[in-house]
């Protein structure tokens, strides 16, 4: 009995081993609709490679990098999904670690982005000014008298050094 709790706890471990080794290779890579911007991320949702064809260097730089950080986060919302496979493909997804492993992937790579909105010509989308009707007040002025805190051993502008 203690044998076969021995070997089936070694096979576990080597299913998870194999899990983890295909987890820790896993990479995904997207690229955007007109295919100016290709991103790679790994496992840990870490950017491994981005290439920028030349039509890319066409458009403003707000755009492109609006651009990039959207096809980064639609490979990363894929990790889940690849990372549920190989736990399908080894120890299968009825373990509570594997559950759990997935949830926290689910948890901390979000649902694939929106499509990012065309951002409007000029960057400036709304502009406020307010009237005060309340003149600015004057400042104070200094009497030249020094208060007592205001001692300053470095300040000889009113006297001779020599106290």
């Amino acid at each position: 009995m203690v044998r076969e709790w021995q070997e089936r706890a070694q096979q576990k471990a080597e299913r998870f081993g194999r899990m983890q080794s295909e987890i820790e290779q896993l990479s995904i890579t997207e690229s955007s609709r007109d295919g100016a911007v290709e991103v790679t991320v790994g496992s840990s949702g870490m950017l491994q490679r981005l290439e920028l064809a030349d039509s890319a260097g066409n458009r403003p730089m707000h755009r492109l990098a609006a651009e990039i950080m959207h096809v980064v986060q639609l490979a990363q919302s894929k990790i889940p999904e690849r990372m549920q496979q190989a736990a399908a493909d080894t120890v299968g997804e009825d373990d509570e670690a594997v559950q759990h492993v997935l949830g926290q992937a689910k948890r901390f790579f979000p649902e694939a982005p929106a499509e990012p909105e065309e951002p409007r010509r000029g960057g400036v989308r709304e502009m406020r000014v307010e009237v005060d009707d309340e003149p600015p007040q004057q400042p104070r002025r200094h009497t030249g008298r020094r208060r007592p805190d205001d001692f300053d051993d470095d300040d000889f502008s009113r006297g001779s050094f020599l106290r």
